[in-house]
């Protein structure tokens, strides 16, 4: 019997999950080996588990979404979260800096109908979960080789070094070296590529924080670059806020 495959969204763009569908040939391939049971971006065939891996995507930002993670959780041998919501409560986390009752009464001509939680928190903040994929949105190679590993009954062989490892790879100019750029990417999980700093950008640290992290040697550097306080703050509170935050308090 094949073995079964689910993919649940919370609160998110739907990003990752388009991530997977994107890959089509390597889906194709990957369909003939599993059942996919549950992928409502996909299809609306919906098979009951339990499941043998499940890929969540999204952060939990309501009663309904912890509930339903916990039941997810249950009814799942593998849980995998993928992306910069699941694991590390997304852009959608900077509600926790500020007051979510002022956002609602601001933004809704009807904030009695609003019901949500003060923060947005990633899925292993309440259950547990055998691997996170990081990334907004997550690199195709690296999902492939997180589903087909744990499928295969091994560990996946996905990188914890940071995205200078990827420009060095590439053989990309240092930003940050050669024109002063800002640039998270020494502090990065690499994954993407190196995909900015390849166009004279800094990267944005859209795959959170990386194996070896080292805020308070990089934060000087930004500010020898031209950033404030301010900025600083501003550029570490985009797509992975608590997780650059906890590294700070590490």
């Amino acid at each position: 019997m094949a073995p079964t495959l689910a993919v649940f969204k919370l609160a998110s763009c739907d990003g990752c999950q388009l991530t997977l569908l994107d890959c089509e040939d390597e889906l194709l391939a990957l369909a003939g080996e599993v059942e996919i049971a549950h992928f409502l971006e996909a299809s609306s065939a919906v098979a009951p588990g339990p499941y043998d891996l499940s890929l969540v995507e999204g952060s939990v930002t309501t009663a309904e979404d912890a509930e339903r993670v916990r039941a997810i959780r249950a009814n799942s041998r593998h849980l995998v979260t993928i992306g910069a919501c699941a694991t590390a409560g997304g852009i959608q986390a900077l509600r926790n800096y500020a007051d979510v009752d002022e956002y609602r009464r601001v933004v809704y001509a009807h904030p009695e109908y609003i019901s949500t939680l003060a923060t947005s928190t990633p899925v292993s903040a309440h259950v547990g979960v055998d691997f996170e994929l990081r990334g907004c949105p997550i690199d195709r190679r690296q999902l492939i080789e997180v589903i087909t590993a744990f499928l295969a009954g091994r560990k996946p062989d996905v990188p914890n070094h940071s995205v200078c490892f990827e420009c060095k790879r590439r053989g990309t100019v240092c930003v940050t070296v050669a024109h002063g750029t800002p640039c998270l990417g020494p502090v990065t999980h690499a994954g993407c590529g190196a995909l900015c700093p390849a166009y004279r950008r800094g990267c944005f640290g859209c795959f959170g924080p990386s194996g070896s992290v080292n805020l308070p040697a990089l934060i000087p550097v930004l500010r020898r670059d031209g950033m404030d306080d301010a900025a600083v703050e501003r550029f570490l509170h985009t797509f992975n806020a608590p997780a650059f935050d906890e590294e700070l308090r590490s």
